[in-house]
């Protein structure tokens, strides 16, 4: 195997990236087999292909059971190894180097460099944690020490949960530009076409602030909503924080893979909705400036910088709720099928919900008025779900 590890070194160093993962997959699945086999006491799977046997691949491998019994490989490579493996080699999301590599899907000569980086990185931590030989010097060397400190805390990067957690910042991230937008100056407006339905943008952001308050009790400790329980800087770190919370990926049972499918599209569709009013504050802001404005277009800009009140704490609410249900993501599974269906139909409305906004704020619709009647009877069935007790993070309490 030697003649292979430093023919895979070399390559990565002429910079030929693909050339050195492909020398080093296999040896990193040979190797992992072996250790299967060791651990999983059963050393007639250590075969390489043949077409009248059982051929024991990286499927198999990282599944969670064998043969009806627990496949023990995942407990001795540990959460973080596991975690990596599957992130490179089996989500769909990720990179699944093995897959696209084996059936030509990859340019060979633009394969990225970081992908090479990762996967000598990765080998070479296997090689110190499950060499025989004594390599003790070797692992407190400068650079393979923090490279070994480092892999024991990977957390992954392609699963549907890590995935839903980027989507979060990255929405959390574009609500965020709102108040930076350009708006027409005051002395450019009517004081009775400006405050028309401020009474009831209003009420909606006291519903939410009321809501949102609600929610403290599921909130991280040190997190002090202070008077503002909608500001902007504060959700965003709550959410940043709950962001970094480790939640277990392995093995994900089928009720949190359908849940979360729901709750990546219910964030896909907020961000969306940012997009859209930003790029409508922009367009709408320069046509104003610019006098290219007609009546019922102008009154249309003054009802979208109205919404706008509104629309940005609601957004930030329903990140805060699907977030803190991620936290809990794994106690769905404890429902019985009754409160599951009842829990999935209430999601299933926040996401109509904001599925509507998209329409309603898109540049074709621009029906502003009807974000305010969608968002309060929103903000109501949220009201109702909570005190019927039958959010996750309510299970969790």
């Amino acid at each position: 195997m030697s003649p292979l590890w430093m023919a895979a070194l070399s390559a990565f160093k002429q910079s030929r990236y693909a050339d050195c993962v492909i020398l080093l997959l296999p040896q990193l699945e040979v190797g992992l087999r072996l250790l299967f086999t060791t651990t999983n006491k059963c050393p007639n799977r250590m075969l390489t292909a043949e077409p009248s046997a059982l051929y024991t691949t990286f499927d198999e491998m990282l599944a969670k059971h064998l043969d009806n019994e627990v496949n023990q490989l995942p407990a001795v490579l540990e959460e973080p190894a596991m975690e990596f493996l599957w992130d490179f080699l089996n989500h769909q999301e990720g990179p699944r180097i093995r897959d696209r590599l084996s059936h030509g899907e990859i340019n060979l000569k633009a394969f990225p460099r970081e992908v090479a980086n990762q996967i000598v990185a990765f080998a070479i931590t296997l090689l110190c944690r499950f060499s025989d030989e004594d390599v003790f010097a070797f692992k407190e060397h400068t650079v393979i020490k923090p490279l070994m400190n480092c892999a024991s805390s990977y957390r992954s990067r392609f699963h549907p949960i890590s995935r839903l957690k980027k989507q979060v910042l990255e929405c959390m991230k574009s609500i965020h530009l709102w108040p930076e937008l350009p708006t027409v100056p005051e002395e450019h407006i009517q004081t009775n076409k400006r405050l028309e339905g401020n009474a009831e943008a209003s009420t909606l952001i006291l519903m939410i602030s009321e809501i949102t308050s609600q929610l403290q009790q599921y909130m991280p400790q040190n997190y002090c909503i202070s008077d503002d329980p909608i500001n902007s800087v504060l959700t965003e770190r709550l959410l940043t924080e709950l962001c970094d919370t480790r939640i277990c990926t392995l093995y994900s049972p089928r009720p949190v893979l359908e849940i979360l499918v729901v709750l990546r599209k219910i964030s896909a569709q907020c961000h969306q909705v940012s997009e859209q009013v930003i790029a409508s504050t922009e367009l709408r802001y320069k046509q104003w400036m610019n006098k290219t404005l007609r009546s019922r277009q102008r009154h249309n800009y003054l009802r979208m910088l109205n919404s706008i009140q509104f629309l940005s704490p609601a957004l930030r609410l329903i990140l805060v709720l699907i977030t803190l249900e991620l936290v809990n993501i794994h106690l769905v599974c404890k429902k019985n099928p009754f409160d599951y269906q009842q829990y999935l139909k209430f999601l299933k409305s926040v996401l109509q919900y904001t599925e509507n906004l998209v329409t309603y704020t898109s540049p074709e619709k621009n029906k502003w008025d009807e974000t305010m009647e969608l968002t309060n009877k929103a903000l109501i069935k949220i009201r109702k779900i909570s005190d019927r007790k039958l959010t996750l993070m309510q299970l969790a309490m």
